[in-house]
């Protein structure tokens, strides 16, 4: 039988959704103790371009990806863990597997291209650095009137 916290937000989701209390917990398995704080950005103007800084804590280099589209320069970060325990004899008692991505996107306009993009992953810290650009407006085209 469920007994309802007293401290949580909703009495209907001790009662109603006890699946609930699983699945809030996926993200807590799989980022540890940092998990509310994935992803936490510092965005530095400069007078040439702006830096940016993204705390990707426990995930390594080979599991973020940058990708500019559009003039949106997304970055995504996944990570898989296994837990796999065996008894003496080597038998399989339990396999879970946590899939899990984050991702943010920047609008850094359409004139940014992939070289001008500058990154760094060192201790946990994504550092890019990004530089401003002038959009560049269309010549007026002049029409001759005869």
């Amino acid at each position: 039988m469920l007994v309802p916290a007293l401290f949580r937000d909703s009495f209907f989701d001790d009662w109603m959704l006890p699946a609930l209390r699983e699945t809030e917990d996926v993200d807590r398995k799989l980022y540890g103790k940092h998990a509310a704080r994935v992803m936490k950005t510092d965005v530095q103007e400069k007078d040439d371009g702006y830096i940016v800084d993204i705390d990707l804590p426990g995930f390594k280099k080979d599991e973020v990806e940058l990708k500019l589209e559009h003039g949106y320069l997304t970055v995504t970060a996944e990570k898989g863990l296994k837990k796999d325990e065996k008894d003496d004899k080597g038998r399989m008692i339990c396999r879970e597997r946590y899939v899990g991505s984050r991702q943010r996107s920047f609008y850094v306009g359409e004139d940014v291209t992939e070289e001008d993009v500058k990154a760094k992953f060192e201790d946990g810290v994504l550092q890019l650095s990004i530089p401003k650009k002038e959009k560049k407006l269309p010549e007026p085209k002049r029409i001759m009137i005869e």
